[in-house]
């Protein structure tokens, strides 16, 4: 047994050397999947599925790798790895590259094993996938899990049909039944339903099963006819359904080892008519037990306690079967190895008695019980009775001619009775009969050494004079002829060879060995003395068939004769072709039936049989091409008629002229080795084989020559064509690079456009902008003019109030003079009545005055304090202005910057406007440094003005101090006038009332004169109070004075404020 590891390699050979699997196990190959990634692991292996054709197999592990392992062309190769592992396959789709697989995430996918793509992704189960079964047509598949089944258009991969179940009943197995159109589905409650796939019409369901004999199924196995079911669970009991009758036909009681069946596949046979006989049934121990279904016999087991199977497979022609063992390895069986003892003929039913060495017997000592061999009867035979026969001995002494008698129990008498009765053998046996008239010795060792040997080079080429549709029939041929020409060498050179051995290689193409040691026969017994006048036809066998013809139809061979046919025209193309170009394959078949169970010599007179049956249509020939064309042509001829033509030649032909004479018996092929063949002239065949090796020499030096110079051509060919490419392929990059030139100059035109547009849109903005800084400098030139204005309109509205306030304090002065005047002459006239209305009004001035200085202290604190927020209000301004000046300088400077790089990128660009860009660049470095010098001269100019208004705010608090000191100085001074005037005024009062007091007693007598007295006593006070008004109308002036300046060195310090933000500006 070999063993081959698949490690880490993608493809490979599946064996070393050719596979002889033994009879015991019957095992090919055992193959096993090793990896090394920190130590030895074995990779077991899941599952496996055959292809159509049976020679090729997938299989896939639990690491998702997915192998195809080609039996027939000793490979193997990694076709997909899908990273989990699979849980079902399927390799009989309709293109028969594509397989499907379930994966461990419920999904199942098709792949394609020579491209290794994905094909189809197919979603829709909950659970894990388990089956996949496939319609004979491989347009259609279905999946089953646990839960649901779904049936698949293969050519669209979508979704047919979903068989929804209760979740109580489970589903076992839903698949197709083998060539036809019904699908079966197996349920956990053991009802079977039969579906019709087109229109899912339940066509019917199995009964239950008898309750004595119930049993829950868990596996199922049809026929390749679907006409039987077998179904099996955990018991030894196993039940055949028939399908057609939908009945319970058999139960078979399987070994007591068997506890359970895990699984069951009918084995297929190529003669059965797809009526499987034979049942494999794995069981829990992990051995597969073979039973014929109809004897209940044991035929064989596979597996064993210590190598236990888990799954196994068997191959649609029934050659293979792939089974995974329990540690995860994969074993190929050959089906032929292990029925090889099943196959073997039957012992024979007839003995031969020998007599003894004195010949003294008699026939009563002659007399013996011989048992049959047969296989025992149903219930209904005699089971107790012993088949018997008495041979009696010839009293001539002879027994029964031994040739007769063959090696696997058939009598050839009793056969060419049963030919003669009936036509031809039945076509079930045909090949077992045939194996057993040619008595092949089937020498599988000399056999295999043959083939070993390869292609002879005389067939290398056969496809080209033969040109086979079927890759497989023209492997067959080729490598027959090559055994045939490694067997002996004439057969190298012998043109026919070909067409002598198609019909057979076609027949037995499934078996090479027999189909080689067919031929081989064939060409020892029926080609007898054809090589004697090697290369030419054999003119013996001709002129021995001409004999015949002219012996039993002289007309037609006349015939012959006068319009030049030749028999090697009219007989050989028969003989080339052993009749398989004018017969059909069943006639061949009846033919070849007759051929094998007689006379080699019955060949030839078939020849002249077909000659004399066909004479009508012969005779009627005259053109040399129709005889060509009626040899090489099926004719409308009874097959039947020939025969019996050829048995009456056979009996009537004269024993001078009957190739029976001439021709040798048949002679079966040695055991062991192969016989020499050397039946041809030795001398010849050497020197056609010399001259045609020196001639193949000839030819392969000048093939090699031819290939030199084909190489040579084909190289000067090559690379005119590889010049003609790259003068293409500059010629298209010139036009390419002219193309791309034109575009990059209307790239550059619309560039240059595009910068002219993006220039004058700066243009206008920076226009724009200009405008706007213009309207804005001039609405803030104009605010600031209203809001002088509004300061000068506010001051001369001052001025004219305090004009007014100063007219209104001279008019109430005036006023106040008069009323004084008024009041002197009231006084004068009432002194007596008045007097004390005369200190009220005094007392009233003076609070009038003290209001007036208050108003007038007020006032000036009110301008002063206008001046502060006048100046203060100045200050934010112009701090607010030189602001907005920095801010726009720094926006110039990132401008200038934003420029700078711009400009500096379109100077790596373009070279050839650096210059323009670089005095660009020197003017905006100018500009920046008269802008540098216009901020640093700003930056000077404010801090001049800080310092200015730092001076003027100290200027301003020494005014305050010196204002301060002056208005306490006044005020001291007015409360020093005013305590002074009071004290002067209080005197003269005093003294006066005391001098009224005492002379109130004499003014009743005098009043006129008291009274004048007594205004002229209140003169000099009213004197000092006059004296004072016009003290302050003399100081009236310098005080306006005063305002006046104030207002105009205001109006400059506003002009000079106004000025700066110009300057700014500017």
């Amino acid at each position: 047994m070999q063993s081959t590891d698949l490690g880490s390699k993608e493809s490979g050979k599946i064996w070393h050397r050719k596979p002889s699997p033994a009879t015991r196990n019957g095992i090919i190959v055992n193959i096993i999947h090793t990896t090394f990634d920190y130590r030895p692991k074995v990779v077991r292996f899941l599952n496996v599925a055959f292809d159509g054709s049976g020679d090729c197999l997938i299989a896939g592990d639990h690491q998702g790798n997915i192998y195809v392992f080609d039996l027939h062309g000793n490979r193997f190769n990694l076709v997909q790895r899908t990273a989990q592992a699979c849980t079902a396959l399927a390799f009989n789709l309709h293109k028969k590259s594509e397989f499907l697989v379930a994966l461990a995430d419920y999904s199942v996918k098709c792949f394609d094993t020579v491209t290794k793509e994905l094909v189809s992704w197919m979603r829709g189960h909950e659970s894990s996938v388990f089956s996949i079964s496939v319609h004979a047509s491989g347009r259609y598949a279905i999946t089953t899990s646990s839960d649901t089944a779904q049936l698949w258009d293969l050519d669209t991969f979508q979704r047919k049909r979903k068989l929804n179940i209760r979740q109580s009943v489970g589903i076992q197995k839903v698949f197709f039944l083998p060539l036809n159109n019904t699908i079966l589905s197996c349920f956990k409650d053991n009802s079977i339903f039969a579906w019709e796939c087109d229109t899912l019409f339940c066509k019917y369901q199995l009964p239950a099963p008898p309750e004595s004999s119930s049993i829950l199924y868990k596996v199922f196995a049809v026929t390749r006819d679907g006409r039987l079911l077998a179904a099996g669970g955990k018991s030894d009991h196993l039940h055949v359904w028939c399908l057609e009758a939908t009945q319970l036909v058999r139960i078979i009681q399987l070994p007591t080892k068997v506890r359970a069946i895990r699984q069951l596949e009918f084995l297929p046979d190529s003669f059965d008519a797809g009526s499987n006989q034979v049942l494999s049934v794995l069981s829990q121990d992990g051995i597969m037990r073979f039973v014929n279904i109809q004897t209940c016999k044991l035929l064989f087991e596979i597996g064993s306690l210590d190598e236990g199977i888990s799954s196994s497979v068997i191959s649609p022609h029934g050659r293979y079967i792939a089974s995974i063992m329990e540690n995860g390895s994969l074993n190929i069986y050959s089906v032929q190895a292990l029925t090889h003892e099943i196959n073997k003929p039957p012992p024979p039913l007839v003995k031969v008695i020998e007599d003894l060495p004195n010949n003294k017997l008699s026939s009563s000592d002659l007399k013996m019980k011989i048992t049959s061999g047969r296989v025992q009867q149903p219930a209904k035979s005699r089971e107790g009775k012993i088949q018997t026969r008495i041979l009696k001995q010839d009293l001539a002494g002879n027994f029964e001619n031994k040739e007769n008698e063959l090696s696997d129990g058939l009598n050839k008498k009793r056969l060419q009775i049963l030919l003669k009765g009936y036509g031809e053998y039945p076509m079930k046996y045909r090949m077992f009969i045939w194996r057993s008239l040619l008595q092949l010795p089937e020498n599988h060792t000399a056999f295999s050494s043959l083939i070993d040997k390869g292609t002879h080079v005389a067939f290398l080429n056969l496809q080209k004079k033969y040109p086979i549709k079927s890759r497989k029939l023209l492997r067959v041929l080729q490598r027959t002829l090559s055994a045939l020409a490694h067997w002996s060498a004439i057969f190298s050179d012998t043109p026919y060879l070909p067409l002598l051995a198609f019909p057979f290689v076609k027949l037995f193409q499934n078996n090479q060995l027999i189909c080689f040691e067919v031929v081989a026969t064939l060409i020892i017994n029926w080609c007898q003395y054809w090589f004697e006048y090697f290369p030419n036809p054999p003119i013996n066998i001709l002129s021995m068939i001409e004999n015949v013809l002219a012996f039993h139809d002289k007309e037609l061979l006349q015939h012959f004769v006068d319009h030049d046919v030749t028999s090697q025209l009219y007989a050989w193309p028969l003989l080339e072709t052993v009749f398989s170009e004018v017969l059909t394959r069943e006639e061949w078949l009846k033919l070849f039936d007759n051929v094998f169970s007689n006379h080699p010599s019955f060949l030839l007179m078939t020849v002249v049989a077909y000659n004399i049956c066909s004479r009508a249509p012969l005779l009627h020939c005259t053109l040399k091409g129709d005889f060509q064309y009626f040899f090489h042509h099926r004719n409308n001829l009874d097959i039947n008629v020939v025969i019996r033509e050829v048995y009456h030649l056979m009996e009537i032909t004269p024993a001078n002229i009957h190739p029976e004479s001439e021709l040798e018996v048949f002679v079966a092929l040695t055991k062991g080795q192969y016989p020499v063949f050397n039946q041809y002239p030795k001398f010849i065949v050497d020197y056609q084989t010399q001259e045609r090796e020196r001639i193949r020499n000839d030819e392969l030096d000048y093939l090699r020559e031819r290939q030199t110079v084909e190489d040579m051509q084909a190289e000067v060919d090559q690379q005119r064509v590889e010049d003609e490419a790259w003068y293409q392929k500059q010629e298209l990059l010139r036009k390419a690079e002219e193309t791309r030139r034109e575009m990059l100059l209307q790239e550059e035109e619309k560039m240059a456009k595009q910068r002219q547009r993006l220039a004058a849109v700066k243009r206008e903005l920076k226009i724009k902008e200009i405008q706007l800084q213009d309207a804005a400098r001039r609405r803030f030139l104009k605010l600031h003019q209203d809001q002088r204005e509004m300061e000068l309109r506010r001051l001369d509205d001052e001025i004219e109030r305090k004009v007014q306030m100063r007219d209104r304090e001279i008019a109430s002065t005036a006023k106040d003079l008069e009323m004084r005047h008024l009041e002197l002459d009231i006084r004068k006239r009432l002194y007596e009545k008045n007097l004390t209305k005369n200190q009220e009004a005094v007392v009233k001035e003076i609070q009038e005055d003290a209001d007036a200085y208050r108003q007038k202290v007020d006032l000036e604190d009110h301008m002063f304090h206008k001046l502060i927020e006048t100046d203060q209000t100045q200050s934010r301004k112009t701090q607010k202005i030189i602001e907005d000046s920095l801010a726009k300088a720094e926006q110039a400077s990132l401008n200038t910057d934003w420029k700078i790089q711009t400009l500096h990128k379109q100077h790596c660009d373009d070279l050839h406007r650096s210059a323009g860009y670089q005095e660009v660049a020197a003017l905006l470095q100018k500009n920046r440094k008269k802008e540098t010098e216009v901020l640093n001269a700003m930056m000077e100019e404010e801090a001049k003005k800080w310092k200015e208004t730092e001076e003027k705010e100290f200027h301003l608090r020494s005014e305050k101090k010196a204002s301060a000191l002056s208005d306490a100085s006044r005020k001291w001074f007015l409360k020093k006038e005013m305590s002074a005037a009071l004290e002067h005024a209080e005197d003269p009062f005093i003294q006066e009332a005391h001098r009224l007091r005492s002379e109130q007693a004499a003014s009743s007598c005098l009043p006129r004169t008291s009274q004048f007295s007594g205004m002229s006593e209140l003169a000099p006070s009213a004197q000092v109070s006059l004296s004072r008004k016009t003290e302050w109308d003399s100081r009236e002036p310098d005080l306006i004075q005063k305002v006046r300046n104030l207002r105009q060195r205001l109006t400059a310090q506003a002009r000079e404020r106004c000025q700066a933000p110009r300057l700014l500006a500017a």
